[in-house]
C-alpha cells in the first residue's frame, strides 16, 4: 500500500463505523412522522450540546484516532511488533465506541449504556497509556477524545437520572 494510503485508510476506520453507527440509530433520533421519537422526548440536562454539534466533533475525534492508531503502527513496527498491544486495546475502544450508539438508541436502555460507556472511558484510557509506549504525540491526540467521552459518560448518567421513570 502507497505511504499516503496507510493514514488514510487508519483515519477512514474510525469514521466508516461512526457512519455506520448514525445510520443504524438514525430513527431513533429524527423525527420522521412528526411525533417526537423516544430520545427527543427525554428530559435533557441544560449543558448537553446542540444535536447538530454532534456529527462534526466525532468526525475531528475519530480522525485524530485514526491518525493517532497509524502513528502507532508506523512507529511501532506494525501488528507484529510493539503495536502490538496498543492497536489491539484500540480495537477494543473502537468496539466499545461503535456499541454504545444501539445499546443506547435502539436498546433505550440509559443504565445500560451507562454502564458501556463507562467501560468505554476506561478503554479510551487504556488507550493512551498503552499509545504513550510507543509515540506520545499520538497518545496526546487522543485526549480531546477522552474530554469528549468524559462530557458524554455525564451527558448518560444525568439522561438516565432524570428519565428514571420512563426508562430502564
Amino acid at each position: 500500500m502507497a505511504n499516503y494510503l496507510k493514514p488514510v485508510a487508519a483515519v477512514l476506520v474510525p469514521n466508516i463505523g461512526g457512519l455506520l453507527m448514525g445510520y443504524i440509530t438514525r430513527s431513533e433520533t429524527r423525527r420522521t412522522t412528526g411525533q417526537l421519537t423516544w430520545y427527543q422526548a427525554l428530559k435533557k440536562p441544560s449543558f448537553q450540546p446542540p444535536s447538530w454539534i454532534v456529527g462534526p466533533v466525532w468526525t475531528a475525534l475519530y480522525s485524530a484516532m485514526g491518525y493517532a492508531s497509524y502513528m502507532i503502527f508506523r512507529d511501532g513496527g506494525g501488528f507484529g511488533g510493539k503495536a502490538a498491544l496498543p492497536l489491539a486495546v484500540y480495537g477494543a475502544n473502537l468496539a466499545l465506541n461503535f456499541a454504545w450508539a444501539p445499546l443506547f438508541f435502539k436498546g433505550q436502555n440509559l443504565g445500560l449504556a451507562f454502564a458501556e460507556i463507562v467501560a468505554l472511558w476506561g478503554s479510551v484510557v487504556a488507550t493512551i497509556v498503552t499509545f504513550r509506549d510507543v509515540n506520545v504525540n499520538a497518545a496526546k491526540l487522543l485526549l480531546p477524545y477522552l474530554g469528549w467521552v468524559s462530557f458524554a459518560t455525564f451527558i448518560n448518567f444525568s439522561l438516565w437520572r432524570m428519565n428514571k421513570d420512563r426508562t430502564d
